[in-house]
Parts: structure tokens; C-alpha cells; sequence
């Protein structure tokens, strides 16, 4: 990608968007438009299945007539079906009802500044290298072990992306940004027992990839370690959450702060700005300025400027995650949330994986959950789990069929540590996090 110009260019047709939508009568106006491009190579048993070259490119605009909204969307971005999609949003609006907290962001909250966040890496893999470096890494899982039984495959992909969107209150940037990750997922069987796991690498530069070798071991690796996996008997005991699996506790709780399950009373944590949510040392905060991160970006999907901002201090929730839309219908401002939180970061212990496993001493390591047991307006949480039973700070045998449960409300105000075993693969950067106590149900 020639990136500035086509920034440019892109930025001329946004404009173009909105001057129309002024034209055919609107008030106001946004509107947004992406292109992408891709190669994603897939293989199995060292044979290639599948190779794919993606493309794509979309544009999306919402036009107000006063507080009434309509939005519209096409892929075809020739001048004429640019104007029948305004013209369409047009429509929609002119027959839709007004709703008082539709409309545009405050243009004081708009984004002013764009620092570069050096989230373009483009990948000039060929087909050929992608292919050999997929076989390496399940060449890697499958030949680890003789106990390594069969495999799902390995698959390397790489995209990169240019996005444009624009306001009729003179909001109008753009930011090319890169995505690359290789993944493995093998089966192994022992006697009568068979299981799968996997592991996969993602970077904003491919450079930053963990080797292929490594991440076809370390599928193996953890493969093996559930082979002969029991079931425990139902019991109450604490639970250590592994740091790839804890994002997951992370983003339950984001989602009950988020703006649109306040304003429609569907969360378990309504009305607990400024009151203790968390122990004392729990420190939640956004980070969207990081270097190379996955979640970087300077503004929202609304355009407004993100911040550095706790959301969490001393375990005392301090802010909300809210859009222009939600922010107005609950009486308050704009967070640049619009489309989700921005490396979202829990501050950690001392105490890394083995740290953790020795404060954990006797109890349950949870490294996969299934099911979407978690009820956002009660708090309730059930999911179905395997892991490991420890004892005395060591892993003594794998677990399965079991589940997990307990209340989001009590969970989080009971986390004991959290650990400095960083999973940086997401949006959400977290350690291992320790459990006091969850109820199991087994045999």
C-alpha cells in the first residue's frame, strides 16, 4: 500500500460523502470506509488445503435529520452507488423517530492529535514461504511426540488494512495498520484418551512472530499434558485462571460497565461508580497510545480522543465504557469507547506462573472454558472448564468434564493475585488471576 496517498484518496471520497448527505438535506453526517487485503495459507498432515488471497473494501454512513438517524452500507464505492447509499440512509432517516440522544460526538471530545503508533508492518510473504513456514510449525507438533495422533493443521495469515472516517463537524483522518499470526492445533492420544489443544502467535510486525518451531511444540506440549484427563468430585476450592483465559473474567466485567447494558439495566454492576468493586490492589487501566499494540489507536469509532485513563484504582471503579449514544442516555460524557476498549490493562504481582501456582497451593488451574454461562444482569457465572488439579503448588493430573461456578460480583471482589505471566496476543493484558473460591461440580 502507497499509504499516504491512498489515505488521501480515500479521505477525498469520505468527503465527498458527507458534502453529499448535506446536499440531499442532512443535518448532520458520518461516515466510514475501509479497505483490506490479505493471504491466508492453511495445511494439514504437511499437504496444503487451503490458500486464499483476500480483498475487500466497504463503506458505511449514518445521516441525521435532526435527532432522526438512518444508515446505510455498499462495497461499491463508484460514484454512483455512493450516492444511492446516501441517498438511502437519507430515506431511512426522513422515516424513522426521533430519538433526543441520536447525533454526532461533542466536537470538543474529537480527536486533535495523531501520533504514530507503528501499527503498519506489511509482510511481503510469498505463498511458497507461508506454506513452508505452516509445515514447520505442525511438522513441529505433530513429530514432538509419538503420543501425537493426528492434526487439525497449522495456518499462517497476514493482513493489512487503510481506514478513513469523517464528520460533518470537520473530523476527517485515516491509519493504515497490519495483522500477522501463525497457529498450530494437534490431537494426541493416549490408550483410550484423546485430546486436542493449540497455540498461535500474533504480531502487528512479523517480526515479532514467535518462531514456527515454537509454536508447533507448544501445541504439542500442551496437548500431551491433558492426555487421561479426570473428572473431580464437586467441591469448592480456589481457581487460577491461566493468563490466556483471564482476559475472558476481564472483559465480563467490561461488558457489565459498558455503556449499553447501564442505560438498559441489564448489568449486575449498576449505580457502583466510585464504590469498591475489586481488593484494594487491583489497579484496571486503558493504554491506547502503546507502540506496536494490538488495541493502539488515537480516536474511537466515532472519532473522539482516547485517553489514558483507570477505570479501576484501588479497586474502586472510577469511569464507565460509554459511546456518544450510551454517555447521552445515561447523562454523561463520552469515554472513546465507541467500538470497545484500547489495550485494556490490569496492573500485576510479584508472582509469575510458578509464583502463582505456589500461592495457589491446592486447587484448580483453568486453562480452557466452554459454554457462554455468564448472565450480565445477575452476575451469575457458570462455564463448562478443563485444566489441571494442583496440590501443594504442583500440577498433579489433568482435568475434565467439570464446571466452574460462582457470581461475577464475588469473584472480583475475591481475587487474590494477580501474575506477571503477561498474555500480550489481545486487546486485554493480563496475567494469571487467583480466585479465592468457586463452587465445582463433577462426579
Amino acid at each position: 500500500m502507497q499509504n499516504q496517498d491512498q489515505i488521501n484518496q480515500l479521505k477525498n471520497t469520505v468527503q465527498s460523502i458527507l458534502d453529499e448527505a448535506a446536499k440531499q438535506g442532512a443535518s448532520a453526517a458520518e461516515a466510514g470506509l475501509s479497505q483490506e487485503n490479505g493471504l491466508s495459507v492453511a495445511v494439514r498432515l504437511g499437504d496444503v488445503e487451503t490458500i486464499e488471497h483476500h480483498c475487500s473494501q466497504g463503506l458505511g454512513v449514518t445521516v441525521y435529520f435532526g435527532q432522526r438517524k438512518g444508515s446505510a452500507s455498499t462495497t461499491d464505492l463508484s460514484a454512483a452507488s455512493i450516492k444511492e447509499t446516501v441517498s438511502a440512509a437519507c430515506s431511512i432517516a426522513r422515516y424513522t423517530s426521533e430519538d433526543e440522544f441520536s447525533g454526532l460526538p461533542e466536537q470538543a471530545l474529537l480527536a486533535t492529535e495523531f501520533p504514530d503508533l507503528d501499527l503498519y508492518h506489511p509482510w511481503d510473504v510469498s505463498v511458497d514461504k507461508a506454506i513452508e513456514l505452516a509445515i514447520e510449525c505442525e511438522d513441529a507438533a505433530r513429530f514432538y511426540h509419538e503420543e501425537i495422533s493426528n492434526s487439525e493443521g497449522a495456518s499462517v495469515d497476514t493482513h493489512q488494512g487503510l481506514r478513513v472516517m469523517g464528520n460533518s463537524l470537520g473530523f476527517l483522518q485515516g491509519y493504515t495498520s497490519t495483522r500477522h499470526s501463525l497457529s498450530c492445533s494437534v490431537l494426541g492420544q493416549r490408550g483410550d484418551s484423546m485430546q486436542r489443544d493449540y497455540w498461535y502467535t500474533v504480531a502487528r510486525n512479523a517480526l515479532n512472530l514467535d518462531p514456527a518451531v515454537e509454536v508447533g511444540k507448544k501445541a504439542a506440549e500442551r496437548t500431551l499434558r491433558r492426555l487421561q484427563g479426570r473428572s473431580l468430585s464437586t467441591r469448592q476450592c480456589p481457581v487460577l485462571y491461566s493468563a490466556e483465559i483471564a482476559s475472558g473474567l476481564l472483559s465480563s466485567f467490561i461488558g457489565a460497565i459498558s455503556g449499553g447494558n447501564l442505560y438498559r439495566k441489564s448489568s449486575f454492576l449498576l449505580d457502583t461508580l466510585d464504590t469498591q468493586i475489586f481488593p484494594e490492589f487491583i489497579r484496571i487501566h486503558e493504554q491506547p497510545y502503546l507502540i506496536g499494540a494490538l488495541g493502539s489507536s488515537a480516536y474511537d469509532g466515532e472519532g473522539v480522543a482516547t485517553k489514558t485513563r483507570d477505570i479501576v484504582t484501588d479497586g474502586i471503579l472510577r469511569s464507565y465504557v460509554l459511546s456518544t449514544y450510551s454517555a447521552k442516555k445515561l447523562g454523561l460524557q463520552s469515554t472513546g469507547n465507541a467500538g470497545g476498549v484500547h489495550n485494556l490493562t490490569i496492573d500485576t504481582g510479584t508472582l509469575d506462573y510458578q509464583g502463582m501456582l505456589k500461592e495457589l497451593n491446592t486447587g484448580l488451574l483453568i486453562t480452557e472454558l466452554m459454554g457462554q454461562g455468564v448472565n450480565m444482569v445477575t452476575g451469575d457465572y457458570s462455564r463448562g472448564a478443563a485444566g489441571f488439579w494442583v496440590e501443594n503448588g504442583e500440577i498433579q493430573y489433568p482435568v475434565e468434564e467439570i464446571t466452574i461456578a460462582g457470581n461475577l460480583k464475588d469473584m472480583l471482589k475475591n481475587i487474590v493475585a494477580v501474575g506477571n505471566d503477561i498474555d500480550y496476543r489481545g486487546n486485554v493484558r493480563t496475567g494469571s488471576i487467583l480466585v479465592e473460591r468457586m463452587s465445582i461440580a463433577g462426579e
